[in-house]
């Protein structure tokens, strides 16, 4: 994808959605270079947030960026809008091909909201943006499902699991998570034990355009572009499922 795919007078939506692809494609090149291991993983983080930043300074060059890959610029803090990017989640998934749950993440903030966002899924060739919010299918599965970490579950959402009868689903990328509830592959995403805004500001914003419940796991709003950009937990889930996991949560904590 090039420059001449996008519009002259593409709104944030559409330019959100354009960088989460055009990044992807990117990764996707350096997944086919012959590299492995540590050495794919950099590869990969440096070619997305590189590609990212160059683009947005082209294209938005007024706005501030924040990016898991970059320094931290604290002039976003005085900023009204700011791109909050994840060049590259799931990098160990990304590493081991032919996994494809990683993703790119673009999201603008502005003037203290989500205003777009974008969260592209290279190895599937989709990306989910709010400038075409998806539709949710209809629940599929009798039991719910919550998206867990193929690696570090917490154990919390193992006894959440066990109290609302649901089936656990191991995967990567907190985006591949986030989106999974969007595709009807699970129904929840819960979270907590640490996160930055990178992780999840983008799947947010595109799970709430279509009309899915973002919490953190109090049920406090989740706020973003914010000094300390720790972001440590959250929910994700069908509407009808958030009252119980957050009683849950009220109840019994996530120790």
């Amino acid at each position: 994808m090039t420059d001449t795919d996008l519009s002259p007078d593409a709104d944030d939506h559409e330019l959100a959605a354009w960088l989460a692809t055009t990044a992807g494609e990117r990764l996707l090149d350096v997944r086919e270079s012959g590299l492995t291991g540590r050495e794919l993983k950099d590869a990969g983080d440096r070619a997305a947030h590189e590609l990212l930043a160059d683009l947005l300074a082209q294209h938005r060059p007024a706005d501030a960026v924040l990016s898991e890959e970059g320094k931290d610029d604290k002039r976003r803090l005085s900023a009204a809008r700011v791109w909050i990017v994840d060049p590259l989640d799931g990098t160990r998934e990304f590493s081991e091909p032919p996994r494809d749950d990683w993703a790119v993440h673009v999201a603008l903030w502005e003037n203290g909201e989500l205003a777009a966002g974008a969260v592209a899924q290279p190895a599937l060739r989709e990306v989910f943006h709010t400038g075409r919010p998806p539709v949710v299918p209809p629940r599929t599965s009798a039991r719910p499902r919550i998206a867990v970490s193929r690696t570090r579950p917490p154990a919390f959402v193992t006894a959440l699991a066990e109290e609302i009868d649901a089936d656990l689903v191991p995967m990567g990328s907190a985006g591949v998570k986030v989106i999974s509830v969007v595709r009807d592959v699970t129904d929840a995403y819960v979270h907590a034990g640490g996160q930055y805004e990178w992780d999840n500001a983008a799947p947010v914003a595109v799970a709430r355009a279509a009309g899915l419940f973002c919490s953190r796991v109090d049920g406090s709003e989740l706020r973003y572009n914010q000094d300390d950009v720790s972001l440590p937990d959250l929910v994700v889930c069908r509407p009808e499922l958030s009252a119980p996991i957050l009683e849950f949560v009220r109840r019994h904590g996530t120790d």
